[in-house]
């Protein structure tokens, strides 16, 4: 298992993980501006327990790094054009920026988490990276006949390769080049190393071209697309399957003020309806706490009539004896495929 120093040395290590933003909601609330897609610096600090100006000085140190995953700076038009299409709508007190304003994308923060050394946040999202990680590598090894979806497999083919083709390769050359006793020895192997890497491509590139969707096979490339998604985009991926059936009044709600559910709907017949998001590996499960604390989030502080858990993972058969129990439609990732490929909900008719 990769450790956490590991991690806070190696750019390879980290641009291996950076999908992994999920983590980011599991650790502790993200709030984010009202675009749903954005933090300012004071919010970073905020979320990590650290001060403006530690975010700042790991910003100068790592700056190249951090614009590489969707840290930008805004100013002039830009800045003056976010502030109203954005900032206007700020719930609480709005952040005013003078002459700039630094945002951070999801992937940003994920990558100060993997950079900041004194924030115990920032080491709870290490630890949970690199636990799920290694889970799933393990999984991967013991359970042959059972290969997890797209994901899995394809961001391991891709990380095996840009090490292989980054760090691996360019070793054997700098050796080649300082190395006359053992010059043939070394060459050999840097050509097998480099057939592997040609192979684990060639590979890679099937994987796309079976799991495209086509005709006579949509659910593959649905569920590649959803595994893609981060958390905002699946719940509103969700409510456009909710406008599709004939719902209306979608609400996207998500963030810290959502008192429990990620989007609010009528159903076509007028039915109050409100559903939970959960944008999930698929090695994880939904547990029973989870569809307890669920259950009462939409019986008691939204009195709704329909109320769906949406979850691109499995459930525990505890979570879906209470979700059975208390009349809670609990849609795992094979039910989210078809619901996504064209099914309509019984629930919703």
């Amino acid at each position: 298992m990769i450790n956490e120093s590991a991690l806070l040395e190696s750019r390879t290590l980290r641009d291996g993980v950076l999908e992994r933003t999920d983590v980011l909601d599991r650790v502790k609330t993200l709030s984010l501006l009202p675009d749903g897609l954005h933090v300012t610096t004071a919010m970073v600090a905020a979320y990590f327990g650290v001060t403006i100006e530690a975010v700042r000085q790991l910003k100068a140190r790592h700056h190249e790094e951090l614009a590489g995953n969707g840290m930008r700076t805004l100013r002039g038009p830009d800045l003056a054009q976010f502030k109203r299409d954005v900032l206007s709508r700020y719930p609480g007190p709005c952040p005013q920026p003078r002459s700039s304003l630094t945002l951070y994308s999801r992937r940003a923060l994920l990558n100060i988490a993997m950079l900041l050394r004194d924030s115990e946040v920032a080491r709870q999202v290490r630890a949970y990276l690199l636990d799920s990680e290694y889970r799933a590598r393990t999984q991967a090894v013991d359970n042959p006949a059972h290969p997890h979806p797209q994901s899995l497999d394809d961001r391991i083919d891709q990380r095996i390769t840009h090490v292989l083709g980054k760090t691996v390769v360019p070793m054997f050359n700098a050796l080649i080049e300082t190395s006359a006793d053992h010059r043939r020895e070394l060459i050999a192997l840097r050509t097998g190393v480099q057939r592997i890497e040609k192979r684990l491509q060639q590979h890679h590139a099937r994987l796309r071209r079976l799991e495209s969707p086509r005709a006579d096979r949509p659910l593959a490339g649905v569920m590649a697309a959803m595994d893609a998604m981060n958390g905002r985009e699946f719940e509103e991926h969700v409510a456009a399957l909710l406008r599709r059936d004939g719902c209306t009044d979608v609400v996207v709600r998500g963030g810290g003020r959502d008192r429990g559910v990620d989007v609010t709907a009528l159903t076509a017949d007028g039915r109050r309806l409100v559903v939970q998001c959960k944008r999930f590996a698929p090695h994880l499960s939904i547990t029973s706490p989870e569809l307890q604390k669920f259950v009462g989030a939409a019986k008691v502080l939204h009195h709704s009539d329909v109320a769906l858990f949406v979850a691109t993972c499995p459930f525990t058969r505890e979570a879906l004896d209470i979700a059975a129990e208390t009349g809670i439609t609990a849609l795992h990732r094979g039910l989210v495929e078809q619901w996504s490929a064209g099914t309509p909900l019984a629930v919703l008719r």
